[in-house]
């Protein structure tokens, strides 16, 4: 028995399926092969209000950007864990080379949820200095042209 790769969406199916999905509402545009996203998510009903945003290209993975509250003051000063870029602060929400994420996955269904879940542990982690998320993530060097994988010491804290 064969099975073949699902089909990938297109930038204009996941625009139509964040916008009509009531986990993912708000607002974005799309231009050609690009989508951005902006949305509001709380990750507890006692928790802030954050204003996050997905930018995607066709045939490439989606970016997630936490736009507000600053993540960087709320953390008075710490470094992030667990995300790409500090400024702009750039969530890791899966590991490219691993599968978790494919084209023809739905960001409704995967990438707004995940980003929920992503604030939770950043949440906790304000308090506990330690991200309980876990997880393992490239790190970007040399403007890109190289890409290394390591984890952090502590099992239970990916950098």
């Amino acid at each position: 028995m064969r099975f073949d790769r699902p089909k990938s969406l297109t930038m204009a199916q996941q625009f139509l399926n964040l916008r009509t999905n009531p986990i993912s509402a708000g607002g974005g545009r799309l231009r050609g092969n690009t989508l951005s996203w902006g949305f509001s998510v709380s990750p507890t009903l006692l928790s802030r209000i954050y204003s996050a945003r997905i930018e995607c290209r066709q045939g490439l993975s989606p970016q997630v950007f936490i736009d507000g509250p600053d993540l960087l003051m709320i953390s008075g000063g710490r470094r992030l864990p667990h995300v790409y870029e500090q400024s702009p602060v750039r969530l890791c929400l899966f590991h490219p080379d691993f599968g978790e994420f494919g084209s023809w996955m739905r960001l409704d269904q995967t990438i707004v949820p995940w980003t929920a879940t992503w604030l939770l542990y950043f949440e906790e982690w304000l308090t506990s200095n330690e991200w309980a998320g876990g997880g393992l993530h490239p790190r970007l060097h040399d403007q890109g042209q190289r890409r290394s994988y390591s984890r952090s010491l502590s099992s239970r804290v990916a950098r």
